[in-house]
């Protein structure tokens, strides 16, 4: 106690209970027997201050807490970044399959999962839907390219099937001749030759702001930009109401 009946300051050591009358003291001490927080506890939380002395120590406080930094706590998983934790949250497995084919009624968890589903023309009640016919009805709603690239030319692209012949094997693998990709089955390079691989990119992400500048092959691969919210033009959300107008009557996505 001092004059006035208060106890003088003192320092504690970080790890254990013993008190020191300065700071310095303190400190000698810590250095004496490696009680600095920091290396006695070496392994930190995720998220709060707790700090453990074993990788096994703290793996167990952030399951039991659910303290992972991108954690789902109802599909107990970690993930090792945000964006995958949202695209795992905005996943079937948590959105279900609220989206439907306007045509056969499939449901898909995201507006990109039934863009690729119309472009690819797989809808039995619709085989006329495809990435061309989708362009033509957005490009009409969008003059002034928005979403669309506005080119000087462009032309109607072949939709017809290929087929690799026999010359695309190289001894080993089928080989595209354009990209020089390989495939061991001749069915992979068919799927690769049809699929819009090689096709001009015709959408663009409409983020003028930030100058994105993404440019896109298909509608489901500009809708999965966007639902990325990785340049946060428009929420998720959005994307998944606007779908079937977008597709269907080519009207633009609210912002």
């Amino acid at each position: 106690m001092d004059a006035t009946d208060h106890k003088a300051p003192t320092s504690d050591c970080e790890v254990c209970n013993k008190t020191f009358r300065t700071q310095h003291a303190a400190n000698q001490h810590m250095d004496a027997v490696g009680h600095w927080e920091q290396d006695y506890y070496p392994y930190e939380c995720d998220t709060c201050t707790n700090r453990y002395t074993s990788e096994e120590a703290v793996q167990r406080h952030m399951k039991d807490a659910g303290h992972y930094k991108y954690y789902c706590k109802v599909c107990d998983r970690k993930f090792e970044n945000r964006n995958n934790l949202n695209m795992h949250l905005r996943s079937r497995v948590h959105v279900g399959n609220g989206i439907k084919c306007p045509f056969c009624k499939t449901g898909y968890a995201t507006a990109s999962g039934l863009a690729h589903h119309l472009e690819r023309a797989a809808c039995p009640n619709a085989p006329y839907m495809n990435r061309e016919t989708i362009l033509r009805k957005v490009r009409e709603c969008d003059p002034h390219g928005r979403f669309t690239l506005k080119q000087i030319e462009w032309l109607q692209e072949d939709n017809s099937n290929y087929s690799a012949t026999d010359q695309a094997f190289n001894g080993s693998s089928w080989q595209c001749y354009l990209c020089t990709s390989c495939f061991k089955l001749r069915r992979g390079l068919n799927q690769h030759l049809n699929s819009p691989v090689h096709k001009q990119s015709v959408y663009r992400c409409p983020n003028t702001r930030s100058q994105c500048g993404k440019e896109f092959v298909t509608l489901a691969a500009l809708f999965s930009h966007l639902e990325s919210e990785s340049c946060s033009v428009v929420r998720f959300e959005a994307v998944q109401k606007g779908v079937n107008d977008m597709i269907l009557r080519g009207k633009m996505i609210a912002f």
